[in-house]
């Protein structure tokens, strides 16, 4: 009868990941597991081998090597050793982490490995991610004051944007109790990590000495506290849907309409800009600075110029508009054409392509006779885009126009001898420009179109 009974952890655990498997996994998908060689991730390996017969699946196993510990090489040794035991292809990983990073040396490592973890080619990756995790990233995540998306904590199954494949986590129905009841049942061995135990971490400061004086008091914590997770991510999934509604109204490719925005009521006009800011692949800015671009981006005149710092992006209103934008290109010095077919301007931040024209673009003669540099505006440059014209300041042209700011410092030029030949998307100086049966060079730069007031067209000359 105690034999039984001890059996029966086991059995919970194989059906929780079998229950998983089938929700999510196809037969014959390919599986990655995270193997860190400790309690969880062994586990996770034992249970996947007996579910292989049943729910076939190819599997391999991923080590990531960040170098922290001493015993660091020890760990890669006992990883290759249970999977070559097993049969399981075994990829290890030696990773560098930026130990100078000022975010800590927890999210440095956290950013290495995901970035060898987005780069794995499966239709899955594992992680042995469980129930205490589950409850502990809750509390963490509670502490930093985050809101239902942050306390939805660990979903299930996930997919990262650039990662090749979903993230599945099949133990987080379950304790670590269970798992070492799981462990000893079958006789597994696994390494501790002794990093585990440093209290200067804030994880293991919760794990270490909040969790057990919560344990004692409330039993079922980290149960309780995964169901409250749950229901985060049911309330973060409803306000997912809310945003997607209101941004049906309010954005147009890049661009959030203010004037929506000040329609909906203030609780809602941060959802559907925290929405905005997601669906670029930004992370989250904290309450204070999402409540400062709001309001900036609310009680700007409609012909003011707002800019609020993102970090590393930027969000800005222009005309009437809001518009996420990358960092701008490091200071970079013009560079010179020598008759390539494409040509990297590093201060632009885009390739530039020289395609041969007949009676387009620049004439090929001038060019291939005169010195040519890319780069971008300096400030002052004029250009004649009529015969017998003015020659009109790049600044107003682009004012005219409705070029916003951040496209014009990256605006593409190009000079032939000193003197403003072309700027991309304005046109091409008439003292360049190429006759009806001259030979030419079309400049162009996919990527880097000035962007325009979608309620203003410009023709382009």
């Amino acid at each position: 009868m105690a034999a039984s009974r001890k059996l029966l952890p086991s059995k919970a655990v194989v059906a929780s990941v079998a229950d998983t498997l089938v929700r999510h996994v196809p037969p014959g998908a390919r599986l990655a597991l995270a193997l860190s060689g400790g309690l969880d991730s062994m586990v996770l390996l034992h249970v996947l081998l007996a579910l292989r017969d049943v729910h076939p699946f190819a599997l391999q196993a991923v080590h990531v090597h960040h170098g922290l510990s001493p015993h660091a090489d020890d760990w890669v040794d006992f990883c290759t050793r249970q999977c070559a035991a097993q049969g399981v292809a075994l990829d290890v990983h030696r990773v560098a982490v930026a130990r100078d990073d000022g975010a800590g040396i927890e999210a440095a490592a956290r950013r290495a490995r995901q970035g060898v973890f987005a780069a794995v080619d499966a239709d899955f990756l594992l992680t042995a991610h469980q129930q205490d995790d589950q409850a502990e990233t809750l509390l963490l995540q509670l502490l930093r004051g985050a809101g239902p998306k942050g306390l939805a904590a660990m979903p299930e199954l996930q997919r990262q944007p650039a990662w090749r494949a979903a993230q599945l986590r099949p133990l987080l129905g379950t304790g670590r109790a269970r798992l070492r009841d799981y462990a000893a049942a079958h006789g597994l061995e696994w390494i501790e990590d002794d990093s585990n135990v440093d209290v200067r971490y804030r994880r293991n400061a919760l794990r270490q000495e909040v969790m057990p004086l919560l344990a004692a008091h409330f039993p079922e914590n980290s149960a309780t506290l995964a169901r409250a997770a749950a229901l985060q991510a049911e309330a973060a999934g409803l306000l997912d849907e809310l945003a997607c509604i209101d941004a049906a109204a309010a954005i147009a490719d890049e661009r959030l309409d203010c004037a929506a925005l000040a329609r909906l009521t203030p609780a809602r006009a941060r959802n559907l800009l925290r929405h905005f800011i997601g669906r670029h692949g930004l992370s989250m800015p904290q309450a204070r600075v999402l409540d400062e671009a709001l309001r900036q981006l609310l009680a700007a005149r409609h012909d003011a110029r707002v800019q609020v710092n993102l970090r590393p992006w930027s969000l800005w209103r222009f005309r009437g508009g809001a518009y996420l934008v990358p960092p701008l290109p490091p200071p970079a010095p013009p560079v010179c054409w020598r008759g390539e077919t494409a040509l990297w301007v590093p201060a632009a931040g885009v390739e530039v392509k020289m395609a041969p024209a007949m009676g387009a673009g620049l004439r090929r003669t001038a060019l291939e006779n005169g010195v040519v540099t890319l780069g971008v505006r300096a400030g002052g440059e004029r250009i004649q885009l009529v015969p017998g014209g003015p020659h009109r300041s790049l600044k107003n042209l682009l004012q005219e126009r409705a070029v916003p700011p951040w496209r014009r410092a990256r605006l593409p030029l190009l000079w032939c001898d000193g003197r403003l030949a072309w700027a991309h998307g304005i046109g091409v100086d008439v003292a360049f420009r190429v006759g009806p049966s001259e030979a030419g060079i079309l400049p162009d730069a996919p990527g880097a179109a000035p962007e325009q007031d979608s309620r203003r067209p410009h023709m382009l000359s």
